[in-house]
């Protein structure tokens, strides 16, 4: 099995130094925007396509780091320190010699590809001209791009040391990335010479065309005749398709159209033309919960193929367990893997319902709850406690049973993030909150819960310090059970009644307690 092992990046896009390990079988990048996910998907599939056409089109100076283009127009501008860009795309051993060498970053002998973007030196007389004038033109249209392997030999795309597919999901629908699918799948499922082949049986087919068919039209055409287009615009890359059901592609529906090419491509994952890398961009977008689900089943029976997701979504990165999620930061180069997990926690979430596990292992402060209740009323008391709003001081709130907080607890301390606890004691302190998280609590993790073991739930202590109003708007609801009776009976009913009271609702101390230091 053809696999990549490594990717390094220097001064491409927002990475100016960037070195992630890859496992054997899936990873999952996460991310908020702007942290470079789909940057890695577009490095390796430049990288692996060996084409200078793809860089002419996208532009060298969309691909080179900007931070290091300022750096250097900041500078005494020395032709010897213009930036350069690379990708590294480190492989598995391939037994093949044409690989393996030390033309890399590390200098050591390994398989691998590499694709460097820098200043052609031919042009350097020209290039130092513009250096020296006074003006802060970067020389972008004098830059190169080259593609060897380890070894030092050049390759392009025709010869494919590792098969690959990109799918781009937030594309589909549009004409020009519909045509790049089919062409990237066609190249991929393509031997020796046959591209050649068909091409010219396909030109010859459209002169035949012009020749029988249009011949009898064209005597009729004084001074003119009819043809079949030949040129590079109109050829077999742009006219062909991929047929579902006999129906092409491109004529169904946006969400169908994300299955059947995700679908297509796990299915191209044994034989000699195998694809044996697949680049997702957000696989998620246009699908039902429905196909979602579906689509995850397939992408968790892919056992001979590397797979690369950039993903939003909490169902993809929990069920296809966090253990394979790469975590990317906008404050750093630094990916932080989360395959140090537990074994536990990644079955934990695979099966978990889905709480936006997401969003929590993103966020940088947490508080989680155990209950719907305390997590109605908790935006209302944080606001009045801190006064200021939880998307102001970036705080995400979770509603986790309390038996799950451990399982939440192991991410923090892997990612460093913020939490603070809020818990019932359940009659027994000392047991619930201080034993149970011993392992957990330090500077970033603290567990907050009423120490008089008679208040032992969030009801008790709500009823307790706010015995006059729940009285007041609780007394005619019930009928043999008591005020406090009710509320811890119909929990969620009484915390939106007491979300929507206009009176003033004392917040119990000990979430107080937790407010303040989560906002601190």
């Amino acid at each position: 099995m053809k696999l990549i092992e490594k990717i390094v990046l220097h001064n491409f896009k927002r990475f100016r130094n960037l070195d992630l390990a890859l496992n054997d079988k899936l990873n999952i990048l996460i991310g908020e925007n702007e942290t470079g996910k789909s940057s890695v998907l577009s490095a390796v599939n430049l990288a692996l396509s060996g084409s200078r056409t793809q860089i002419e089109a996208i532009g060298v100076e969309r691909l080179l780091n900007c931070d290091a283009v300022e750096e250097f127009l900041n500078s005494n501008k020395d032709y010897n320190s213009l930036p350069i860009m690379f990708v590294e795309i480190w492989l598995n051993e391939q037994n093949n010699h044409e690989l393996s060498g030390k033309n890399n970053s590390r200098d050591v002998d390994y398989d691998g590809l590499r694709m460097e973007c820098g200043p052609n030196n031919e042009l350097g007389p020209e290039i130092r001209e513009i250096l020296q004038s006074n003006d802060r033109m970067f020389p972008f249209e004098y830059y190169e791009v080259k593609f060897n392997t380890f070894q030092g030999n050049a390759y392009s795309g025709y010869k494919k040391f590792l098969r690959h597919l990109s799918i781009d999901t937030t594309l589909i629908g549009h004409e020009r990335a519909t045509r790049e699918y089919v062409r990237n799948v066609y190249e991929a499922n393509l031997e020796g010479a046959e591209r050649q082949q068909h091409q010219h049986l396909y030109r010859k087919a459209k002169e035949d065309f012009s020749r029988s068919a249009l011949s009898t039209l064209n005597e009729r055409v004084e001074g003119y005749a009819f043809s079949i287009k030949s040129d590079p615009k109109s050829n077999l890359d742009t006219d062909l398709t991929v047929l579902e059901g006999g129906v092409p592609i491109d004529h169904k529906g946006k969400g169908k159209q994300c299955f059947v090419k995700t679908d297509f491509a796990l299915a191209r994952a044994t034989g000699p033309r195998q694809v044996d890398l697949l680049l997702l961009e957000e696989p998620e977008t246009h699908l039902s919960h429905v196909n979602m689900r579906k689509l995850i089943g397939k992408i968790r029976g892919a056992h001979n193929q590397q797979l690369l997701i950039a993903t939003h979504s909490n169902m993809i990165s929990a069920r296809l367990n966090l253990r394979n999620t790469i975590l990317l930061h906008s404050a750093t180069d630094q990916a932080i893997s989360l395959n140090d997990l537990p074994k536990e926690t990644g079955r934990f979430f695979i099966k978990a319902p889905d709480h936006g596990i997401l969003d929590f292992v993103l966020s940088k402060k947490s508080i989680l709850v155990e209950g719907d209740a305390e997590y109605i009323l908790m935006e209302r008391f944080y606001s009045e406690i801190s006064g200021r709003t939880l998307e102001q001081d970036d705080i995400h709130i979770l509603s986790v049973d309390g038996t799950s907080f451990k399982r939440y607890l192991d991410i923090a301390k892997l990612l460093n993030i913020k939490v603070a606890v809020i818990r019932d004691n359940d009659k027994n302190y000392s047991l619930h909150c201080e034993d149970r998280y011993r392992a957990y609590v330090g500077e970033t993790i603290k567990v907050f819960a009423d120490r008089d073991e008679e208040r032992y739930t969030f009801e008790v202590c709500l009823y307790c310090d706010n015995r006059g109003i729940c009285d007041e708007i609780f007394g005619e609801a019930r009928r043999s059970l008591s005020v406090q009776e009710y509320m811890i009976k119909h929990k969620t009913d009484a915390a939106l009644a007491l979300l929507e009271t206009e009176r003033d609702v004392t917040c119990p101390a000990y979430i107080q307690e937790a407010i303040q230091w989560i906002s601190s």
